[in-house]
């Protein structure tokens, strides 16, 4: 049987993808698999082949083979018995990608305990959050985050944390550096929380070993990876893109990743993909957008083959920054932590167009459809409520979309960034992207306000290369209504230093409102 990393054309896709050709890619079957052993041990062969290319903030450049990673990963397992974890237990671990991050993160699983990973920005009320929820037996960090971490500890939660520094990898050096796995295929492996404000806890999605397979739908058709590719990720792996794209997917495929470590720089990004000869890269938007606002493009050389992007749509001027820095179209692929991906845009496949904006068709084995209120589908061009076929019924995304008259879908917002103003229905993205698109403007961020005539007004936040005065406000204005329609334009724009955005980099509309609200109030009271 063919395997499907050896087809990469979109009829391919459609006419050999199946579950039974997903489960021919790894070791393990419907009853016994475990992700540590698929991602890192049955390729770590004695040579030394690198897993992960860690591009450090501070200029330096980590290489992780896949041998080393196998034998800390077996040792932490040893230690974690050893120290009477039992399986169904929490291994949190607050860490940068480091040597401890990929040996906690494996080693944990394969003892069948659970790993959570956690994001390292977080604050005091945010970690606290998730350690209640989840109620780890250990959290891991760094010196940095230690006194953070004892902060989370209370006489209740009995939580145990353990810096992760030369003291603990020497410690558990005395252990064998192999491990027979302990899990079934649907035994729980991770817990993955999505991104949120710190007084809001999202709730974690269980994930269970034989998530990895279902995984590589998104792998070979939303990433498109492949053996032989040199592939990058710049999310952090605390996150479902960082952690399932960007590491699990090519790990299980055998495929050396890259990651990068500390405060996000797109100089230093530009510098590791030239460094690195990367060809797939899988990126958020906001990663392409910094890329381009840097202006450094032009001090690197590309070698890629394939792009993706996930998060949120990227504007129109970003992406024609990509055609010509790049040389390669940039595909969307969309899902949620929650359901997966499920539309794509099949990079590498030749006999499948890229629409600039679109976010594909779906991967083989899915069914999605933009519908009325009523239920019934749209009309090419006509904006509806996204809906999934999942477990025999619909069930909305909360997303709004259109299709185009060739079956491709569209992004129009989240169902709560539809502005409504003296009747009309207005997108905060497609302002967004339209305001993106003049060349003083480095970001923008759109929602409605309260207005006495007409219900709401657009009002814009805009971060920009230049002072902010009446001149530039009308200029806006100007720009965004002749390139939209004449009730299209922000009738209120605020010039800020930066936008709040959730850890995952997508600007927090939500937080904008909340912040207005706040200041509503406040002048009422």
């Amino acid at each position: 049987m063919v395997r499907l990393t050896e087809l990469t054309s979109y009829a391919d896709a459609q006419a050999q993808a199946s579950s039974a050709a997903l489960w021919d890619l790894f070791d393990g079957d419907r009853d016994v698999l475990n992700i540590a052993h698929e991602c890192i041990t049955r390729h770590a062969d004695g040579s030394g082949r690198p897993a992960v290319r860690i591009a450090h903030a501070d200029g330096r450049d980590e290489i992780l083979s896949f041998d080393k990673i196998a034998a800390g990963a077996a040792r932490f397992a040893h230690w974690l018995d050893a120290e009477g974890v039992k399986p169904g237990e929490r291994i949190a671990f607050m860490l940068e990608p480091s040597l401890p991050f990929y040996v906690c993160l494996f080693g944990a699983m394969q003892t069948g305990a659970i790993s959570v990973p956690l994001f390292t920005l977080f604050g005091p009320d945010a970690l606290k959050l998730r350690i209640d929820d989840c109620k780890p037996a250990i959290l891991i960090t760094n010196a940095e985050k230690a006194d953070l971490a004892r902060g989370a500890v209370t006489a209740e939660n009995g939580l145990r944390v353990i810096v992760a520094d030369d003291g603990l990898l020497d410690e558990i050096a005395k252990f064998p550096a192999t491990y027979e796995p302990k899990t079934k295929a649907g035994d729980l492996a991770v817990f993955q929380y999505t991104s949120g404000t710190t007084r809001e806890l999202p709730e974690a999605v269980k994930h269970t070993h034989k998530a990895l397979v279902t995984l590589m739908f998104a792998a070979l058709y939303g990433t498109g990876i492949r053996p032989g590719d040199e592939f990058f990720c710049p999310s952090s792996p605390a996150w479902g893109h960082g952690l399932w794209h960007g590491t699990l997917a090519p790990l299980g495929l055998g495929v050396t990743t890259g990651t990068f470590a500390g405060r996000f720089d797109p100089v230093r990004l530009m510098q590791a993909l030239d460094d690195y000869g990367i060809t797939n890269m899988s990126a958020a938007a906001t990663h392409y957008r910094m890329m381009k606002n840097s202006g450094a493009a032009g001090n690197f050389a590309f070698h890629f083959r394939k792009l993706s992007y996930t998060g949120e749509p990227i504007d129109p001027a970003t992406l024609e920054f990509i055609d010509e820095a790049f040389k390669v179209p940039v595909c969307s692929m969309y899902g949620t932590t929650e359901i997966g991906v499920v539309l794509v845009n099949y990079p590498g496949a030749n006999d499948f167009t890229v629409k600039p904006g679109s976010l594909g068709k779906a991967v083989p084995g899915q069914k999605l459809e933009v519908q009325r209120p009523d239920g019934t589908p749209t009309a090419p061009g006509e904006i509806g409520e996204l809906m999934l076929w999942r477990g025999g019924s619909w069930m909305t995304t909360k997303d709004r979309a259109k299709i185009d008259e060739d079956g491709y879908f569209y992004h129009c917002g989240r169902a709560d960034d539809v502005i409504i103003s003296a009747g009309w229905t207005m997108s905060a993205v497609e302002i967004e992207n339209t305001m993106l698109r003049h060349e003083n403007v480095l970001e923008c961020g759109v929602i409605g306000v309260p207005d006495e005539q007409r219900g709401q007004v657009v009002k814009a936040f805009v971060v920009a290369n230049r002072a902010g005065d009446d001149v530039f406000v009308k200029e806006l204005q100007d720009f965004t209504r002749e390139r939209l329609a004449q009730h299209e334009f922000p009738r209120v724009v605020e010039f800020v230093d930066e936008l709040p955005k959730n850890p995952a980099g997508k600007v927090h509309r939500k937080m904008l409102r909340d912040r207005e609200a706040a200041k509503a109030a406040e002048a009422v009271g």
